[in-house]
């Protein structure tokens, strides 16, 4: 049996079927194993569990964790808060807020679900009450919250450091200038078309209520100072800093804004016990499989096929960022990272992508692919949250599709906007 049919073409059978990610990825190593490679069936299981046994991956159950208690603490509400008393009556304001929000909130939490349920529930009424419609406000939530797979500390960065063999550190840095990015761009898209929507905004800009804003807002505030501060200034390593994350949202929770209780920590860390099982399982068997397709050659025979075709940079770049966003509609981003990047950066590399600038750059695609139709798993976590019908949906995330694509193309042809920070990456 041909090697690329079971590795290829059996995962998209199985995809249509309908069958979850995990039990199309296991049932396909499986298929190899007894198939195609020759290796003993013991090697599932010893590669099922040691894709797991690392200790960077500790972070993800941490920062989920963390992510959690923030989002059921009213974190999101004082971010909101404090980001409206800047922004003021200027025009898009609260389309501008939302956007803000989000960004700050998924550097908390790390999740883009998580973002949209947390700053949606908060931001679909005043968005309403501002004067624009659900197509458009619901739209923006969805686009907005997928900023979290970018922003640092990303769970995807973290997972592809792990794929790439890269440092986590470096990733980081690397996303900080495109997440922004991504930020300000639909925010100049929602300040030009807000005339059109008659979008009004609560109170002008008052320095007192900035003030008792940033007061009630501080210690939310402090949780990227503390992430980050503890990161950069070497005090621990990211894995210890999910762990710091942890501890410093209980604290301003429980103890400093008494929005959760003993047994509302509870009832958050069952709830995260089994959103943070679903991810591994899915790192675990996509780990055997993106082992598997390693040693298969057949990355090695793709890279041949480019190769041969004498394609240019910019050709190469545009070709696997159409292939990343179709995928991550699909794939989860943290499944589709550890598949793909065995399989896409040699290629990549071999053309002369630094490996960090492609991790941002899968990133970024990955986090488009959370509100690309039809399955982008953004559009049914806002179905679920707005029950609203997702041909709305699906109308509403265009726009931001079309100039997050545009974004992408930038980030994707202007390595220094990844590496600048880094002290590398001149334009191509």
């Amino acid at each position: 049996m041909s090697a690329s049919l079971i590795y290829l073409v059996l995962p998209l059978v199985l995809l249509c079927v309908g069958l979850p990610i995990y039990l199309i990825l296991l049932i396909t190593s499986l298929a190899a194993i007894l198939f195609v490679a020759d290796v003993p069936t013991t090697a599932l299981q010893t590669y099922l569990f040691g894709s797991l046994d690392s200790f960077p991956l500790l972070a993800i159950p941490f920062f989920i964790y963390a992510g959690e208690i923030m989002g059921r603490g009213g974190i999101a509400r004082r971010v909101m808060a404090w980001v409206s008393s800047l922004t003021g009556n200027s025009r898009g304001s609260m389309g501008v807020t939302t956007i803000v929000t989000s960004e700050l909130f998924g550097a908390m939490s790390h999740t883009a679900i998580g973002t949209v349920a947390a700053v949606g529930r908060l931001a679909l009424p005043v968005l309403r009450d501002a004067g624009y419609h659900d197509r458009f406000s619901i739209g923006l939530i969805a686009s907005s919250g997928a900023v979290a797979v970018v922003i640092p500390p990303s769970i995807s960065l973290i997972l592809y450091s792990m794929s790439a063999q890269q440092s986590a550190v470096a990733l980081f840095t690397a996303g900080i200038i495109p997440s922004i990015l991504l930020g300000v761009v639909c925010a100049l898209y929602v300040v030009a078309v807000s005339p059109k929507n008659k979008t009004g905004a609560a109170a002008s800009f008052n320095f007192a209520r900035f003030w008792i804003a940033t007061k009630e807002a501080g210690w939310a505030l402090g949780t990227p100072v503390v992430i980050f501060g503890g990161i950069y200034g070497g005090i621990f390593s990211p894995t210890e800093a999910a762990g710091a994350a942890v501890l410093y949202s209980i604290f301003i929770t429980m103890f400093i804004y008494n929005d959760i209780t003993w047994r509302d920590l509870w009832a958050i860390t069952m709830s995260s016990t089994f959103l943070i099982a679903q991810i591994l399982v899915i790192v675990a068997a996509a780990g055997v499989y993106a082992w598997l397709l390693t040693t298969s050659g057949i990355p090695q025979q793709i890279i041949a096929f480019i190769t041969d075709l004498h394609l240019s940079l910019w050709e190469i770049l545009l070709i696997v960022n159409l292939g990343l966003l179709i995928i991550g509609s699909f794939l989860e981003p943290p499944a589709a990272i550890i598949i793909l990047t065995p399989l896409l950066l040699p290629i990549v590399q071999s053309a002369g992508v630094d490996p960090i600038h492609f991790g941002i750059i899968m990133a970024v695609n990955l986090s488009i692919g959370m509100y690309t139709p039809p399955f982008g798993l953004n559009l049914f976590a806002s179905q679920a949250i707005f029950n609203k019908p997702l041909s709305l949906i699906y109308r509403g995330v265009l726009p931001f599709l079309v100039i997050n694509f545009v974004t992408l193309m930038i980030i994707s042809y202007i390595p220094w906007l990844s590496l600048g920070l880094l002290g590398q990456g001149a334009a191509r």
